[in-house]
């Protein structure tokens, strides 16, 4: 497997991240997005992550190839909450099913503690078995379940959360 480099994101990177995001949408596994979104849309996402508490990386290789990217947000917007963080993971489609996606949680789980995590959570609908593999192959339990919650292209979709505690 190639090297994998995590880096933190910058502004003009931000293209980038939504073209990968967008790529998928088409799906209908990722995202309850069901049109692509614009760049200037997710300024406010971006900036809304630092590197301090709610990273975002890009994952390159070790040309510098950019493979995806992966962040940490804010659970619910409340101060009590600030120790547990979404984990988004988003691979660029040539990298996909690659074990680009294992290294990146990983690398969440590994680096977690440095941001004062001490709760990881995934929000996967329960018809994506990949993500939701990958999840679970570290250790991600099953916390909830939101049954029928979104709607994508006619047909009711299933959240699942799973989550796991940082020691």
């Amino acid at each position: 497997m190639r090297e994998i480099i995590f880096r933190d994101a910058i502004l003009e990177d931000l293209e980038k991240i939504v073209e990968i995001y967008n790529s998928t949408i088409p799906s209908r596994m990722v995202t309850a997005d069901t049109q692509n979104i614009s760049v200037e849309s997710r300024k406010e996402w971006f900036n809304e992550h630092n590197l301090e508490t709610r990273p975002l990386w890009m994952i390159e290789d070790s040309k510098h190839t950019i493979l995806g990217w992966v962040s940490f947000s804010s659970f619910y917007g409340r101060p009590a909450y600030h120790t547990t963080v979404e984990v988004s993971i988003y691979l660029d489609p040539r990298s996909r099913g690659q074990g680009i996606g294992k290294k990146a949680l990983q690398y969440c789980i590994d680096n977690a503690g440095k941001y004062g995590i001490k709760t990881l959570l995934g929000f996967i609908f329960s018809h994506n078995e990949p993500s939701l593999h990958l999840f679970r192959h570290f250790g991600f339990e099953d916390w909830g379940t939101l049954p029928d919650v979104a709607i994508l292209d006619g047909v009711e979709r299933t959240l699942k959360i799973v989550g796991k505690k940082i020691n």
